[in-house]
């Protein structure tokens, strides 16, 4: 892969909670939670759709006491918890109508996947996946991604807490940051555009600013050329699945790498670990994440291949963009290996614990990026001595 200009200007989106497609996959997650609760082995592809007071789930799941699962509860829960809590708005947790379209997984899908033998367990289905980290930030993600994730963060902790209390949960952000040779050097551009109950624009404008320089201060990118654009349009207070629908899965740059990178094109959220659109994604990017900790390169990406109901990856593929301390051949060799990562799907599901969380959940995956936020495993840099032994450097590194 060629290397991106020595200077440029990169840049990446996130959405809030309360955008309509993360409702969706909130929904979609949180009955995911709810299925692995009572069965570790359930098989789960559960879409969401939302719209102006409405909320459909469909899709195929498999799960042992599914009667004790109330999805039309839990999408309620959701939306409540968001703060979707006002009928007048056209959405409200308490009003909304509610679909059901859930059934039984495929058998087709299933013989492949069901199999005692967790060593031999295929992938639910085929497709390539990645997995990408770079020492850009502490996070061991790009600059432009991680300030989007955060800045949304930020204003959802504002309006949840009352500081500002005519935000409303629909927001999205935009962050432009200019490289040097792969370093974040200033913060060209900040869009934020966020719904809220109707007050003046320029009380709006003034004090979402304001927050935003605040918190952007801590970056130390910010210049006198820095431009900010405040709900642009002048008015946002529509919003939410009433302003616009709302689907499971469409916001797969959002939820990885900010278009740093590449995407094998699959999502995330509302699908159980057999599928190796999550897990193997999860996994690539937990390899990739340790050997940048462990300084065999600067910045790596993995890429995955899987037949369905097949263990075996049909390919790895590992690039360092050129900032590789060791060469990618002898990288390969050390994944191809098995003595460290292991690629099959049920050991890297048994590998990062995917059947039975318990101090994270994939509901909370679901906001703010699925990568570089403590609390999943697939982000614990717990392999960095491994791979600098087999790499053939020292034992000890500190993180980069």
């Amino acid at each position: 892969m060629s290397k991106l200009a020595s200077r440029h200007v990169f840049t990446s989106e996130s959405v809030s909670e309360g955008h309509p497609d993360k409702v969706c996959d909130q929904i979609s997650d949180a009955i995911l939670d709810a299925c692995l609760a009572h069965d570790p082995d359930a098989h789960v592809a559960c879409e969401t759709a939302v719209g102006s007071n409405l909320v459909v789930n469909l899709g195929e799941i498999t799960c042992a006491n599914w009667d004790a699962i109330n999805p039309r509860a839990i999408a309620r829960d959701v939306v409540k918890d968001i703060g979707y809590d006002a009928p007048a708005e056209g959405f409200s947790f308490d009003t909304f109508n509610y679909l059901n379209g859930l059934h039984g997984q495929s058998v087709d899908i299933a013989q492949g996947v069901n199999r005692m033998d967790v060593a031999s367990q295929g992938a639910g289905d085929q497709g390539m996946m990645f997995g990408y980290a770079s020492n850009a930030t502490p996070e061991l993600m790009p600059a432009p991604i991680v300030y989007a994730h955060g800045l949304l963060q930020f204003f959802t902790a504002l309006r949840k807490n009352g500081e500002l209390t005519y935000l409303r949960p629909d927001s999205k952000s935009q962050v432009s940051v200019m490289h040097e040779h792969g370093v974040a050097k200033e913060l060209t551009a900040v869009v934020i555009s966020h719904q809220t109950r109707d007050v003046p624009i320029e009380k709006i404008r003034k004090e979402l600013e304001e927050n935003a320089r605040a918190y952007l201060a801590e970056t130390k990118l910010l210049t006198n050329k820095t431009e900010f654009f405040i709900n642009p349009t002048g008015r946002f207070v529509i919003g939410g699945p009433c302003g616009d629908s709302g689907l499971t899965g469409r916001k797969i740059i959002v939820d990885t790498y900010g278009g740093v990178g590449s995407h094998g094109g699959g999502a995330f959220s509302g699908k159980d670990p057999s599928k190796v659109d999550r897990s193997a994604a999860y996994y690539c990017r937990y390899v990739a994440k340790n050997i940048v900790a462990a300084g065999l390169a600067e910045k790596c990406e993995i890429q995955v291949a899987y037949a369905i109901g097949v263990a075996k990856p049909m390919s790895i593929n590992v690039s360092t963009y050129g900032t590789g301390k060791v060469s990618e051949q002898k990288i390969e060799q050390i994944l191809m290996s098995q003595e460290i990562f292991d690629f099959r799907p049920g050991m890297l599901i048994k590998d990062l614990g995917l059947k039975t969380p318990k101090l994270w959940s994939y509901r909370k995956s679901a906001n703010y990026g699925h990568f570089g936020r403590d609390g999943f495993p697939w982000e614990v840099t717990d392999r960095v001595d491994a791979l600098r032994t087999a790499a053939g450097l020292t034992a000890a590194a500190p993180l980069v």
